[in-house]
């Protein structure tokens, strides 16, 4: 369900928002994260993912997620869950002024994807990282961070 652009903006500056992170990995143990080009979050690698709209069930939320994320039509059984998370920006999609918080259900999937194959509207930009290199990057933003410190690298 899309919100006007003004009531959206007032319900960012006023609650926090519910989504869902995908932690993908692949068969060699990368994981994918793409570049942001909104806010928040901007301009610093990240997992994809996308909020869960009122009256939306949790698996339609994760299927209609992984369609526009990811091209692919995917079933929440198809996941592993990470756990809940909590993620605070000082800026919005809106401008600077106004800060954004999530509550995220992290998600894992186990995928091969072919990255010319994702879609671009949310990064611009898509990479496989090794483990360790993620964690030492500073273009990597530290909530994707948290998912592999909080569950020790997903293996």
């Amino acid at each position: 369900m899309l919100i006007p652009k003004d009531r959206f903006r007032e319900i960012i500056q006023d609650t926090s928002l519910f989504s869902i992170d995908l932690i993908i990995e692949n068969s060699k143990g990368e994981i994918l994260l793409g570049y942001r080009n909104n806010a928040p979050a901007q301009n610093s690698w990240f997992v994809p993912g996308g909020r869960v709209f009122k009256n939306e069930t949790l698996e339609h939320a994760f299927t209609r997620t992984c369609i526009t994320e990811l091209s692919l039509d995917m079933l929440i059984s198809d996941s592993t869950f990470l756990g809940v998370y909590q993620h605070f920006y000082n800026d919005s999609v809106f401008d600077s002024s106004i800060s954004t918080h999530y509550i995220v259900m992290g998600l894992k999937l186990k995928l091969d994807i072919e990255i010319k194959s994702l879609p671009l509207e949310q990064h611009t930009n898509y990479m496989w990282w090794k483990l360790d290199e993620l964690m030492l990057s500073e273009y990597v933003h530290q909530n994707t961070k948290d998912y592999f410190l909080k569950n020790k690298g997903l293996k």
